[in-house]
């Protein structure tokens, strides 16, 4: 059992059920070019765990046979896949959006140098962690010099027509917090990064998604190792709004690892924490084709705080 699943009680979050399914987040492999602290995957340059080209073809199979409407590809640095530009082109194909969770650093990797010009003639949706506009938060979490990797590959994607509103390809940029805190508002810390960006570096960008750090994998195992895991939880628990329930991601999303398993949400994947909290190995993408999923149960455990404190917490920002 995972160490901070073993310390996550499953009794006290609120019970939730699925609605209709509309995205499909697939983790397609666990390699990254970094290796952040605040990290849910524990991913990094030596990680080899990728999907195999059966379970693309069954993710692919899922997307046609469920008219799901968003792909959203995570990793690790997804980039790195040797057929994440196939699964884009043939789910594009398909009429599906496409998001890329990117950590902008990954198209100045040898080659990657194409990458944004890829991604712009795809119209993929780009979702880019930036956990700060100043250089010195951004190196201390993600390490030396990716702030300025960053910005360098930002502004080739505005130069792209990425973050301009007349251009339909969407630049959207993720804020964490450093450590065990909550996210600030959105909405003023949006206003912030526009004016920080804007005056230093000229970059223009569509939205910003503030999330909050999940109590799980490098961030949950620093937590621990530094004595604040269950003050961090009871951070969590004592900020928890029942509004925010409604808008959780794991309502209409399921996530799927490398391997074709199913969890609810990416989080739960990580922990290890089946569908619908099922035993064994759990529930295999291909036993799924066919099945309507609204109106299943939910895994949950206290994480679950972190999506639903505050101003709420998701993979497209915050929910109130």
């Amino acid at each position: 059992m995972h160490e901070t699943l073993s310390r996550l009680e499953p009794s006290r979050f609120p019970a939730l059920a699925r609605r209709r399914l509309e995205t499909l987040q697939v983790n397609i492999g666990l390699r990254c070019n970094l290796a952040c602290l605040h990290c849910h995957t524990n991913s990094n340059p030596h990680r080899r765990e990728a999907m195999d080209a059966d379970t693309i073809e069954l993710v692919l199979q899922f997307l046609q046979r469920n008219r799901i409407a968003t792909l959203d590809i995570t990793g690790g640095a997804p980039e790195l896949h040797p057929q994440f530009r196939e699964l884009v082109r043939r789910a594009r194909g398909l009429g599906v959006h496409v998001m890329d969770r990117c950590n902008l650093t990954v198209a100045e990797e040898p080659g990657q140098e194409d990458l944004p010009e890829f991604l712009a003639a795809h119209a993929v949706e780009i979702v880019a962690s930036l956990p700060c506009y100043s250089v010195a938060n951004v190196d201390a979490q993600r390490g030396h010099g990716v702030f300025e990797s960053s910005i360098r590959v930002l502004r080739r994607l505005n130069e792209l027509g990425y973050g301009r509103e007349d251009t339909g390809l969407v630049l959207d940029l993720v804020y964490n917090p450093q450590g065990p805190s909550l996210p600030p508002g959105q909405e003023q810390l949006e206003s912030d990064y526009r004016r920080e960006l804007g005056q230093h570096f000229g970059i223009e960008f569509n939205s910003l998604f503030t999330i909050c750090n999940m109590p799980i994998k490098r961030f949950g195992s620093t937590l621990i190792s530094r004595g604040q895991f269950d003050d961090y939880l009871a951070l969590l628990r004592a900020a928890h709004r029942d509004e925010n329930l409604e808008n959780v991601m794991c309502r209409t999303l399921i996530s799927v690892d490398w391997r074709g398993r199913v969890y609810d949400c990416d989080f739960n994947q990580m922990l290890g924490l089946n569908m619908g909290g099922a035993n064994g190995e759990g529930v295999h993408l291909s036993t799924l084709l066919a099945r309507d999923l609204e109106g299943r149960p939910i895994a949950v455990r206290e994480h679950c705080y972190g999506c639903t404190a505050g101003q709420g917490s998701s993979c497209g920002g915050a929910l109130s």
